[in-house]
């Protein structure tokens, strides 16, 4: 015996991770090594022996480190500072109420060496530790972080048996999601008149030129048609943008309430920084959701598990939220088809719905499991965009007669490594977006970007629908990006599914027409235009007044004739986003100089069109973004490491005509953020504050770039 624990003694002092075998591991003599039968700060040691795996070992100067901090929360752990320590059988340590939280949710090895434990600390419901109303969510210190505190701590329950601990393990999952939270909403007659007292969504219409000489044809005349979505009502601006929001100060007016998933990628490579700052920008989600709101949380790597089921985001469901978030840790591989299984899962079982609903899916790696050969491959392009399918549960969305429940898919590709061909189709085939989060430091604001968009939809299930009011008049094409659009054989109607709108978005979309010759009036009439869509607070149906289109008919024109600088734009945008598409191909193809060619041809013609010579702010967004888009074409290396993800992220801004992150792109004074809206901004200019006040978070942000992968201009 004393030879055995000379060598326990030896490993301590050597500061090297020691591992403790099982009985099955055949390691005899356990008989003569004292145990306890409780737990105390003091680690339950066995026979030591040495790894079997190099990954298990630790350097000195590491180890000695981690005995003076908390690796949980890289806050300082010594004795005497008011909080309990607990030193597992491995030997390594950690604030007693950081490793209970990641044990309470089934995490039984070590945060540190990946030792399997055999005995775990238990938590009862005491009322020792920190407050109930402080979680800390990050391996930062952010107690002094005002996103990351809630109003008040929960009160436990009355008569409840402190002496009695609860169970650590998570329940085992449900076969069917159906114990959502209840929505018990009831519309008061004062949300529903003032819902009704706000403007209705307003449709315009531009005409290429306002008049055609009489006796003169086109057989490709573009007309334009504008939505502008109401103003929101729920935006609430923080009294003192220093100090962050206040949960008193989100969502005080009437706007629908959301159900979002989120699906986040805790496989091995998020480990670190990333999942650090992945748990603060979760908390920040989590802090400006209201009370109506419901989230879930599935965490997915190697597989799947709902981590949070669909809860209201009251104070109570704020704390076990956060307290969920907080069990993260990284390990395993990549398996996004299991997590979006889950996350759709949740939405299909659900038994009541908000009309809003949501997934968000951030991963930083490639799916090793549903996705077969290499994604870059240019022989094999076709057969891997079927894979990508795979990765999306049908139930999700609707399509090629599919009767889904149309739930957009918001992707968000972390870093240089993720798969961007796969989180572009998953998002394109949902109805969502893509972002492409270059930098760690961004998260937060493109999460923040993404759901002050989803906590102001005003527009539900929007269709516009065109008709021609001319015998001799014939829609030649509907030119709407991503949106669905149908055009009837006879070229005589025609209907977009324009699907949600946010506050104070805007929608573009170009319709093509033959002009005849018009011998008996000064006028042609043209089209007419209608809309219809579903108040998502009220639930109500929405027709709008049809809207007519028609151009003058002079029989000479005296004067040169002025072009629509609003039809020219978007002309424009369309055009701009067709290069992309070709560059795209062509750098796939292995031809960088053909895709730069490409993106250089469209910015000449670009730089001749009226709304570039007048200055249009989008015109020069354009111009920026595909010299930016040539930039990270450099080289092979270069477009592989970021220039294919800012292609897909700019493409699926475009097509869908709303904002994304792109790199470092959601910073308000860059150009390429056409889309935003003010409820967008305003959300961004929380995160950013919020981070900001926080000093100890601002020595996690740097570029997710390896040595090998030099940072584009």
């Amino acid at each position: 015996m004393g030879s055995k624990w000379r060598k326990v003694k030896m490993a301590l002092v050597s500061n090297l991770c020691v591992y403790v075998p099982t009985a099955a591991d055949g390691g005899g003599g356990n008989d003569d090594v004292p145990h306890s039968g409780g737990f105390s700060d003091a680690a339950l040691l066995s026979p030591v022996t040495r790894p079997a795996s190099p990954s298990l070992r630790l350097s000195k100067s590491f180890n000695r480190s981690s005995k003076k901090t908390c690796t949980i929360c890289l806050a300082s752990m010594k004795r005497g500072e008011g909080q309990a320590i607990f030193t597992a059988e491995c030997s390594h340590s950690f604030h007693f109420q950081c490793i209970a939280s990641n044990v309470r949710h089934g995490n039984q090895i070590c945060p540190v060496c990946r030792a399997i434990w055999k005995e775990v600390p238990l938590q009862g419901p005491t009322g020792s530790g920190p407050p109930l109303g402080r979680t800390r969510i990050n391996p930062v210190n952010w107690s002094n972080d005002p996103v990351m505190t809630l109003l008040r701590p929960i009160p436990p329950r009355p008569n409840s048996p402190r002496h009695v601990p609860t169970s650590i393990f998570p329940k085992p999952e449900p076969n069917v999601f159906n114990d959502d939270e209840p929505l018990n909403l009831k519309l008061s007659n004062k949300t529903s008149s003032e819902s009704c007292s706000l403007k209705r969504v307003l449709v315009k219409t531009y005409t290429e030129v306002p008049a055609v000489p009489r006796f003169s044809t086109n057989d490709d005349f573009t007309v334009l048609i504008n939505l502008k979505a109401p103003t929101s009502v729920s935006g609430v601006k923080s009294s003192n943008s220093n100090q962050g929001p206040t949960f008193s100060q989100v969502n005080q007016t009437p706007r629908a309430p959301v159900d979002l998933v989120t699906v986040l990628d805790t496989s091995g490579s998020m480990a670190g920084t990333k999942l650090a700052l992945l748990k603060r920008a979760m908390g920040f989600v989590i802090q400006n959701l209201g009370p109506a709101d419901r989230l879930a949380v599935i965490a997915f790597s190697s597989a799947a598990r709902r981590l949070f089921p669909l809860r209201k985001m009251s104070d109570a469901g704020k704390q076990q939220a956060l307290q969920a978030v907080n069990s993260l840790v990284a390990n395993g591989g990549t398996n996004i088809a299991e997590g979006l299984r889950k996350g759709a899962k949740v939405m299909e079982d659900r038994r009541e719905n908000n009309l809003v609903g949501s997934i968000i899916l951030l991963s930083d790696g490639q799916d090793t499991y549903t996705v077969n050969g290499n994604s870059n491959s240019k022989n094999g392009s076709r057969q891997n965009q079927l894979n990508y399918e795979l990765l999306l549960p049908r139930s999700i969305y609707g399509g090629d007669g599919n009767s889904g429940i149309k739930i957009p898919v918001h992707a968000f590709g972390f870093g240089t490594d993720h798969d961007a061909s796969s989180m572009h189709s998953i998002s394109e085939i949902s109805g969502g977006t893509f972002s492409f989060i270059e930098t760690e430091g961004v998260i937060q604001d493109a999460f923040a970007q993404c759901i002050g968009g989803l906590l102001s939809v005003v527009v539900k299930d929007a269709r516009v629908i065109v008709e021609s009011l001319n015998t001799n008049v014939v829609i030649r094409s509907l030119k709407a990006g991503s949106y669905k659009n149908r055009l009837m054989a006879d070229g005589k109607s025609g209907s977009i599914d324009v699907g949600d709108l946010y506050a104070d978005e805007e929608r573009d979309f170009l319709v093509s027409v033959n002009i005849p010759i018009e011998l008996t009036s000064n006028e042609t009439c043209l089209l007419k235009v209608k809309c219809h869509y579903t108040d998502p607070l009220t639930k109500e149906a929405v027709n709008l007044e049809s809207v007519n289109v028609r151009i003058q008919r002079p029989e000479n024109l005296d004067q040169k004739v002025i072009v629509s600088i609003e039809v020219d734009r978007q002309k424009n945008r369309l055009q701009a986003a067709e290069a992309m598409v070709q560059a795209r191909t062509a750098a796939e193809e292995g031809d960088l100089a053909q895709a730069i060619c490409t993106l250089e041809n469209c910015r000449r013609v670009l730089f001749e069109t009226v709304s570039a010579k007048s200055g249009d702010r989008l015109c020069v967004a354009l111009d920026a973004e595909l010299k930016e888009m040539q930039d990270r074409m450099a080289s092979r290396h270069m477009y592989e490491a970021s220039g294919r993800a800012y292609i897909l992220s700019g493409l699926s801004s475009h097509s869908w005509q709303r904002a994304t992150a792109r790199g470092d792109s959601t910073d308000g004074s860059s150009l390429v953020q056409a889309y935003q809206t003010p409820s967008m901004v305003e959300m961004l200019t929380r995160s950013q504050a919020s981070f900001m006040g926080s000093p100890s978070a601002q020595r996690l942000v740097r570029p997710i770039w390896s040595f090998a992968s030099p940072k584009p201009r």
